[in-house]
Order: C-alpha cells, then sequence, then structure tokens
C-alpha cells in the first residue's frame, strides 16, 4: 500500500522538474512512511511514498524493466492477491523475476500483456505505467474503487495522484471549487469520476486511463453485468462460503502484522471468525479491534441504523474464535479536540461533514497502527448483501431518489442559508444523478416490480454508496499509514450477489440471509441474529458541548464558512442544550466544523456563480 504521483509533459523536459515532483510525492508521506522514491525521463516523472507490506526489501519503488525498445516504470498502490498465481504464468512465458514483490508482477504483467493485464488482477489497486517504447501513460484503477486515482489534464499532458493534495502541489493545478464541487459536498450522493475541484477527475473504478501525444483517453473495462443464477437456496449459500474461504486465504497474506476490525455485527464477525480459522491451521491467533466510548452503555441511544450497543458482541466473538482482542477506548474530549478533526479532514481532502464518526475512525486507525500495519475490514457487505434497513421499507426503496437519502440522518440542507440553497439547487441535482444512476443499471428483460426495483436499488448502492464508504476507510486509513483491506469488495463475490435475486437474499425473510446461511456455523448465535447495526457514534455529552462551544467561535471568528450557513439555525443549534438537541442540528454543526476546517486547510478559490 503506498501513495503515488506523476507528471507527464510533453512540451517539458521533466528531468528538470524535480524539485515539484518531490513536493507532489512528499503530499502522500502518510500513505508511505516507510520508503520514497522518483524516477523520471525525457517527458515522464513519476514518485512514490511506500507502505512495506509485502517484500520488505524488495519493493521499492518507482520499479522499472528494462525492454530491448525501452525502459517501462511504475508506481504502484495496493495489492494483487493473485500475484503468485501471475508470478508462475509469467515465468513459464520468460519472465525473470528480480523481487518477491506483487509490484513486479504487475509490472511484467504489463510488459507481457498490456494494457489487458487489468482483467488479470484480483485485488485492490491504482497505478500507472510509463511506457517508454511508445511514450504513453497508462493509468489503472481496481474494479470496485478501492484503492482512489485522480487526474487533472493540462495543456500538453497530465498530472496525477492518489489523493487530490498530491495534484495541487503542483503550480499547473488550481484549488478552485465551482458550483458543482460545492454541489458534491452538500449531496451526500457520490458521483463516479466526480472530483470537487475544477479541472481535476478521479479516474472511475474498473477503468484506465491512457495518455499520449494525443491526448487522454477513458475506458472501462470491467463493469457489473448481468447473468442467471441458477444456484438454489443451499448452493448459494455453499458458493458465498467457497468465496469468502478463498478470498480472505488471500487477503491474510502480509509480511507485516496483521488484525481484523471487529464490531460485533454480523460482517465483521464472520470475516473475523474465518480468519481465525485460517490462522489456527498454522497455530496463529488472529488479532481483532474494536472502538468504544467510556460509558456509552449509559449515554446510548438507538437509532434505526444503529439499535444496539456493539460491545457486548463483539466480546461474544472474540471470545467465540480466541482472538487476541482490545477495545479502543476514545472519549469525548480526545473525538473533540480540533488537531483530529483537522487531521480526518485533511486526510479526506473533502469535508465531508461526519464529525465524531470520521473522528473516531481517524483515532481507531492510528491506535491500531501501533501494533499491527494491515486489518481486515467488513466494509461493503450492507451494499453486496441487502443489510440497510431501506432495502426492506417499500417507502424509502421506491422513493424517486437514492433510497439512502430518504429521512437521511447526514445532512439536513434546512441548515444552509436561502441564497446558497438557491445557487445550488441541491434536490435537482441530486434528481439528476439519481435518474443517470438509474439509466445505467444492468436489467434482466425478464425482471419485474420488487426484483427490477432491487436490482437498481442494489446497483446504486454498488455505484455510488460505496463509493463514498470505501474512499472514507482508505483516506482515514493511510493518513496514519494503516493499510485496510475489504474481502467483501472482491469483484467474484461482488459480481456473483449482485445476480442472487432479491426473493434468496431475504429467503428468511431478514436482511443479508444469505451471508448469514454461509457464516452460521463460525458464529455465536446472538451475533449470527443480531440485527444490522452500523458504526457507532458517540453520545457521550461533553462532546456536544465541545463541539458547540468550537461552533460559537466560527461567529466570534466571522469565519468565511459562515456564508453558506443559516446563521439563526446555526446559532440556535450551538446554544440548545443536552437532549433538546435535535439530529440535523447536531450534523449542521458537524458540517460547519468540516467545512472551516477543509477552507482553513485547502484555502479553496470558490466560485459558485
Amino acid at each position: 500500500m503506498c501513495g503515488i504521483t506523476g507528471w507527464v509533459s510533453f512540451q517539458r523536459d521533466m528531468t528538470a522538474q524535480d524539485r515539484i515532483l518531490r513536493e507532489m510525492t512528499e503530499t502522500m508521506s502518510c500513505r508511505g512512511p516507510d520508503d520514497q522514491g522518483v524516477w523520471t525521463a525525457h517527458h515522464a516523472a513519476l514518485g512514490h511514498r511506500r507502505l512495506a507490506v509485502i517484500d520488505l526489501p524488495g519493493g521499492t519503488q518507482p520499479m522499472q524493466v528494462d525492454t530491448p525498445d525501452g525502459p517501462v516504470a511504475m508506481v504502484y498502490s495496493g495489492e494483487a492477491y493473485n500475484y503468485t498465481e501471475l508470478r508462475a504464468e509469467l515465468r513459464q512465458r520468460g519472465h525473470r523475476f528480480d523481487t518477491d514483490s506483487d509490484t513486479e508482477v504487475v509490472l511484467r504483467g504489463y510488459v507481457e500483456w498490456g494494457e489487458a493485464v487489468a482483467d488479470r488482477l484480483n485485488g485492490m489497486y491504482a497505478f500507472a505505467i510509463w511506457d517508454s517504447r511508445t511514450e504513453k501513460l497508462v493509468m489503472i484503477r481496481d474494479r470496485m474503487g478501492i484503492k482512489p486515482f485522480y487526474y487533472y489534464e493540462t495543456d500538453d499532458g497530465v498530472l496525477f495522484g492518489s489523493e487530490p493534495k498530491a495534484i495541487l502541489a503542483n503550480p499547473l493545478a488550481e484549488a478552485v471549487v465551482g458550483a458543482d464541487g460545492m454541489r458534491e459536498i452538500f449531496a451526500s450522493a457520490k458521483t463516479p469520476g466526480f472530483a470537487i475541484w475544477q479541472g481535476m477527475r478521479e479516474l472511475q473504478p474498473g477503468h484506465l486511463a491512457v495518455v499520449d501525444r494525443n491526448g487522454l483517453r477513458e475506458r472501462c473495462y470491467w463493469r457489473l453485468e448481468v447473468s442467471e443464477h441458477t444456484d438454489d437456496e443451499q448452493a448459494t449459500a455453499a458458493h458465498v462460503r467457497e468465496l469468502l474461504d478463498d478470498i480472505i486465504g488471500r487477503q491474510l497474506v502480509a509480511d507485516v502484522p496483521r488484525c481484523a476490525l471487529l464490531s460485533g455485527g454480523l460482517d465483521s464477525s464472520a470475516m473475523t471468525a474465518l480468519a481465525a480459522q485460517q490462522l489456527g491451521v498454522n497455530g496463529e491467533t488472529v488479532r481483532s479491534f474494536a472502538v468504544d466510548f467510556p460509558e456509552q452503555a449509559e449515554n446510548f441511544q438507538a437509532i434505526e441504523v444503529a439499535p444496539t450497543q456493539d460491545t457486548p458482541y463483539v466480546h461474544a466473538v472474540a471470545e467465540h474464535v480466541a482472538s487476541d482482542h482490545s477495545d479502543i477506548m476514545l472519549d469525548g474530549a480526545s473525538l473533540a479536540d480540533p488537531a483530529v478533526r483537522r487531521a480526518a479532514v485533511a486526510s479526506r481532502d473533502f469535508p465531508v461533514g461526519m464529525g465524531d464518526r470520521d473522528n473516531s475512525l481517524y483515532l481507531l486507525f492510528r491506535a491500531i497502527r501501533e501494533q499491527s500495519t494491515v486489518a481486515l475490514s467488513g466494509e461493503s457487505a450492507d451494499e453486496i448483501f441487502g443489510g440497510y434497513p431501506w432495502f426492506h421499507n417499500d417507502r424509502q426503496r421506491y422513493a424517486d431518489t437514492f433510497p439512502w437519502l430518504v429521512d437521511s440522518p447526514i445532512f439536513s440542507m434546512e441548515v444552509l442559508d436561502e441564497q446558497t440553497r438557491r445557487k445550488l439547487d441541491l434536490p435537482a441535482y441530486i434528481a439528476d444523478h439519481y435518474r443517470s444512476a438509474l439509466r445505467e443499471a444492468p436489467l434482466k428483460d425478464s425482471e419485474t416490480g420488487l426484483e427490477k426495483r432491487m436490482r437498481q436499488v442494489c446497483y446504486l448502492h454498488l455505484t455510488r454508496m460505496v463509493q463514498t464508504l470505501l474512499d472514507r476507510k482508505d483516506r482515514l486509513s493511510m493518513a496514519v499509514g494503516l493499510e485496510v483491506r475489504v474481502p467483501f469488495c472482491d469483484h467474484r463475490l461482488v459480481q456473483y450477489v449482485f445476480n442472487t435475486p432479491w426473493s434468496l437474499k431475504t429467503f428468511d425473510g431478514r436482511e443479508k440471509s444469505i451471508l448469514r446461511a454461509a457464516t452460521r456455523d463460525v458464529l455465536p448465535a446472538s451475533v449470527a441474529d443480531r440485527k444490522k447495526s452500523g458504526y457507532p457514534g458517540s453520545f457521550d455529552p461533553n462532546y456536544l458541548a465541545a463541539i458547540q462551544s468550537q461552533a460559537r467561535e466560527l461567529f466570534s471568528a466571522n469565519h468565511e464558512v459562515l456564508e453558506f450557513f443559516d446563521r439563526d439555525s446555526l446559532k440556535t443549534a450551538t446554544e440548545t442544550t443536552g437532549d433538546a438537541v435535535t439530529t440535523a442540528q447536531r450534523n449542521g454543526i458537524e458540517r460547519a466544523l468540516d467545512i472551516a476546517a477543509w477552507y482553513d486547510l485547502r484555502k479553496p478559490t470558490l466560485k459558485l456563480d
């Protein structure tokens, strides 16, 4: 896992741009604390920051392979979980390897198969290859978009990076956010390929782009497709289990300490239990970590997406699988620390407004990183298997919008001031993008009624919502140099379950029926039967009081962020006390503080007209 960046210019001598390239590369230092390197040719410059996970001494980058027609160089972020099979195949084709790293396998795979190497990879990855034989740059991103990749076209080439901050470190890139960028910040529905910065694009999941003297061309090499599902209930559960066993086995491969993120829900518990099984064969014990808050039991408030506390279920799983478990306790003062908020916002380049849930995830990852370098996460199982409450509520799943925005607990547009609401017209923006997403969704001619609608709903989650969650997990974990792997995002599993009929996904009348059936044998009954409960928030009244005080400071300083908010509503939210503070008021405070931190860090030029 690493941070990558680069610059291709067909009108400059890139060997003279060392200082700027190093400045771009340095912005990725958190993603790669173990090593750094740069590589330059006449028209291309590549930068890399390394987090060493596989072949610690041999995986140094940028990596180069010499061919009779010139060198081919690469910067690579991520993991190819099938690299051992690919290496064996490439050896049969005459390739010799100098390292044991998956990086070299991917690079030599490109030398052998060209752009078609993308079709052969199983993993999470974002990489760029400069092919001096044809003077072209090839940029490739994994199928599900687990690893981030951004690019910015220039007059004579392109800038690219794992994160926008790498691109913005180049003087050619302007830190300008237009109206659509602000709409994306407030809409809570991520648009594939869209970066909030003008002129910048996100390479879409399952896409590759080629840059040469003729310009930039992006194309799709993988997308979700419909196919006939012929397995019955028992066979479907058995195949899901077979896939999970293979996936988790592959994703446990590392030359550094590994662990599991355990919430006590079905997803993370099944993943932890299967990892414990596989490690136990070799006499190893799985390590697990969970987040918790002081006096959470006394302060806990059940909500639809989080109806129960995690801790009792976490401990039940840890005992059941005999994991080496640690609870990471986070108090209100730590969560409310403005430095923590700045770090979380800086890692994301995007003021999402998740507040304590972002802050706590950042602190959790920071604590885990002191003991492990790789963590397995149950992220995305809800999107794949249909775990959220709105998958099962007719009013939400049949709504003419993204289902998760119906009664959204994340953000209420009423906290924006009237002029901002009028300029952005968020309902129209969201409606346009919803209709665009629906047009993309692949459907079977035979599907009607509920089956057709749930195919659409699943597609919306797998191409829109999951992108927000994967980006969040990648940014906050890599901000502290922790690699988080997401077994449920293996494209084989995603494709198979996407084509499983909704009636099979809910055969027992509950959410995630197939996953529960596939893994019940390795779980405590209480966890196997637990209702979906999302990532926990803190209910510490001291946290609420602290962020209200910080929001009042925005008024004292007459901070620029206030021009977007209804001052009276926000001021009322800061002065309301205790349980009288509504969810919308608290989320408005969080959003204001996040945007203020982002504004101070990135100093964007805003052009909303």
